[in-house]
């Protein structure tokens, strides 16, 4: 397609005015294009613009072309890639339409100024030559400079990137170095990546350090049509040896052991087996603590590993998951594997049922499991739960909750006298009925104020719960998998259950009042609820510090104040008014502009649970970790001018009076670069040590990838 065709004797076609020649999937734009029929030359001069296969524009002011455009050479080249990736070049050769070889090579990724082009880009690599091979979808720089902001910063002999064209390519990574690491010393990694198919593929990463031995993992993703399988693992020689130490619980613990080869695996997948049912797992594993804390093995905070392999069904309105689930302690010195349980496997099933003819509709819910554990009880719960809700409402705006339920269930148990139970001991079979009829009413009422811009509702709730009172009798000497914590906050009020599960139920002739307002008036609301809980048996069979002790319970509450768009507040708290403090409480407070925002809270606990069952009571000792209060702080604040962002965090343990974790982000970003410092200190025990400060300082270069140096 041109503007003016023409012939002469020697065989050259000549196109002159906007010109347009296309050669299967390739494009080749000119202001005059020239082609000798007997040789082959393709000659094109003026706005040349050469359009690739994938999507790439080559821009030049001549460019010669033969073999059906797969050979030539070309001069002032100016090269459009994918994710904005420029190439400029004062000549260019292409051989077989695989391999591009540019001299005198200016590359980046970063856009030019627009009022004043003619400013070096943030960032460019300038070499003096270059290699754009199309087979191996990479490019490489010889003796090549880093600049930015036009001022060399860096220096190599050689340099590969992949090019912007394809998304995954075979080849090493950014490499990282850190000089200094409590555990490691100087250590350096180079990460290879394989690209095995459209579907999967392999990361691999040896690390070398100074103070231990070398590390190898490996990263394997895939991506199915039905699901997804991810698995990440490594191996290790850790050298490094550790001491005995004391932990919290005045036990000397022996750490001299965990070192040599070690290793971890943490292999997660999901998968559709069909149109309703999906499986999966996730299994994690690690030879120690220690080792994931000397390598930074992600996790090596926490207390335990969790691993689960699944299998889960949906129909119209039903649920049904089976899984099994196992558990490993990390912190060995508080959490001893023989004690951490191994359900094997547990069976959930939920179903909602459409409105019946009275207007109720019934659910139906069952959790029945075998709980295994090599060193404390052992059971098998079987458990039935029907519940059957009607809701009404009356001419005074009365609304009505009526709730029949029926809870039974079956356990199989010995060992009852190990923990968590430190029950009456040996083996039976058990069970109990419960049934519940509950009446609740919501009363609102509404007004408006504020010349009719602002409104109230006030709203008295009041609901009566009667059921057989259960009592100690019955719970004491039943296994207790599922209900080591009682919540008796605003927000389990009104539940027929304030257990985390059923192994123990609410049970006896209670009510409970509460009082909820409301008022939101010009971008402002104020939101809060009060209540308490009467029963007339006192069931002493909770967790201390529940709040009911009482026929009358601690009152609890809860407010959110939102005066406007830059400030939010809850909070909610349990008093205790015979002794004349707080059993529970906590606090979130969100405030800020756009570009500046502070996030902080509170939270107070009298009891950590896990400790309080570990503990035989039996054999009560002052001063356990049990019973010291969970009383942190938290505080963040991040803030974003332009291309700049800063962000800070902490979380103190007030009754320790020390800090738990304290950290923060400095960092900067454009179109094409990225540069984060980023501060972390932990003051989690693992192994009676704790890791010294890491200091992060990631550089991210659009198109070559991340380099970071830690310390």
């Amino acid at each position: 397609m041109a503007d003016h065709e023409s012939y002469d004797k020697t065989g050259l076609i000549i196109w002159k005015g906007n010109v347009r020649v296309w050669q299967g999937d390739q494009a080749l734009r000119a202001d005059k294009i020239t082609y000798d029929r007997a040789s082959g030359i393709m000659t094109a001069n003026g706005h040349v613009a050469f359009v690739q296969q994938d999507g790439s524009t080559t821009y030049a002011d001549h460019i010669e072309l033969t073999q059906g455009l797969k050979d030539g050479i070309g001069s002032a080249v100016y090269m459009r890639m994918q994710q904005n990736a420029k190439l400029a070049a004062t000549g260019l050769r292409r051989t077989s339409g695989v391999l591009n070889d540019f001299s005198n090579v200016v590359y980046t990724a970063c856009a030019l100024c627009e009022k004043n082009p003619d400013l070096p880009p943030f960032w460019q690599i300038q070499a003096y030559g270059a290699t754009q091979d199309k087979e191996h979808t990479n490019i490489e720089f010889n003796h090549a400079w880093l600049k930015m902001l036009g001022i060399p910063v860096f220096y190599f002999p050689y340099f590969a990137v992949t090019d912007p064209t394809v998304k995954r390519h075979n080849g090493f990574l950014i490499p990282n170095i850190s000089p200094h690491d409590r555990y490691l010393g100087t250590y350096f990694t180079i990460p290879y990546f394989w690209d095995i198919d459209d579907q999967q593929d392999i990361t691999f990463e040896p690390l070398v350090a100074t103070k231990t031995g070398p590390q190898l993992s490996a990263i394997y993703r895939n991506r199915l049509n039905f699901g997804r399988l991810k698995i990440k693992g490594g191996v290790a020689d850790d050298t490094r040896r550790n001491s005995p130490y004391t932990n919290p619980f005045g036990q000397r613990y022996d750490n001299t052991s965990k070192h040599g080869a070690q290793g971890y695996i943490f292999a997660n997948g999901d998968f559709a087996i069909n149109r309703h049912w999906y499986g999966g797992f996730d299994v994690n594993v690690a030879s120690s603590a220690n080792y994931m804390r000397d390598y930074r093995i992600p996790g090596y905070g926490n207390d335990t590993l969790g691993s689960n392999i699944y299998v889960e069904g949906y129909g119209v309105g039903s649920f049904l998951r089976l899984d099994a689930q196992g558990y490993q302690g990390l912190n060995r010195g508080i959490i001893n594997n023989s004690e951490l349980p191994f359900a094997l496997p547990r069976l959930t099933y939920e179903f909602q049922g459409e409105p019946d003819p009275l207007g109720g509709r019934l659910s139906v819910h069952s959790t029945d499991f075998f709980v295994y554990r090599s060193r404390g009880a052992v059971d098998q719960r079987g458990e039935l739960a029907l519940q059957w809700d009607r809701p009404f409402h009356n001419n005074l705006g009365q609304q009505w909750l009526l709730t029949g339920r029926v809870d039974t269930t079956l356990y199989h148990a010995k060992h009852l006298e190990e923990q968590p139970n430190y029950g009456h001991g040996g083996g039976h079979v058990r069970g109990f009925v419960l049934p519940t009829v509950a009446l609740k009413m919501n009363w609102p009422f509404l007004r408006t104020f504020a010349k009719g811009h602002g409104s109230q509702i006030f709203e008295p709730i009041i609901q009566l719960i009667a059921a057989p009172n259960m009592g100690n009798s019955i719970n004491r000497n039943l296994p207790n998998e599922d209900s080591l914590t009682y919540e008796f906050t605003d927000t389990t009020l009104f539940a027929l259950n304030r257990y985390m599960g059923t192994d123990r139920l609410d049970s006896g002739l209670r009510a409970n009042v509460g009082i909820h307002q409301n008022w939101s008036w010009n971008g402002h609301s104020v939101d809060m609820l009060v209540g308490e809980s009467f029963q007339e048996h006192i069931d002493r069979n909770r967790l201390p510090y529940s709040g009911l002790d009482h026929h009358v319970s601690d009152p609890i509450g809860r407010i959110t104040i939102t005066p406007n768009q830059y400030v939010d507040l809850t909070a909610r708290g349990r008093y205790n008014p015979w002794r004349g403090n707080f059993d529970y409480g906590e606090a979130l407070l969100s405030t800020g502009l756009p570009f500046l925002r502070f996030t902080g809270g509170y939270v107070y606990e009298p009891i950590t649970p896990y400790y309080l069952y570990r503990t035989n009571y039996r054999r009560f000792r002052p001063n356990l970790p049990s019973l010291r209060p969970t009383n942190e702080l938290t505080g963040r604040v991040t803030a974003k001018i332009g291309q700049y962002h800063v962000s800070a965090y902490t979380r103190r343990a007030m009754q320790q009076k020390k800090f738990v974790a304290n950290g923060g982000d400095v960092g900067y970003e454009n179109d094409c670069f990225g540069l984060d410092v980023i501060y972390i200190r932990q003051y989690t025990y693992v192994g009676g040590e704790k890791r010294n400060s890491t200091v992060l300082l990631n550089f991210f270069f659009k198109t070559i990838g991340t380099f970071g140096v830690n310390g």
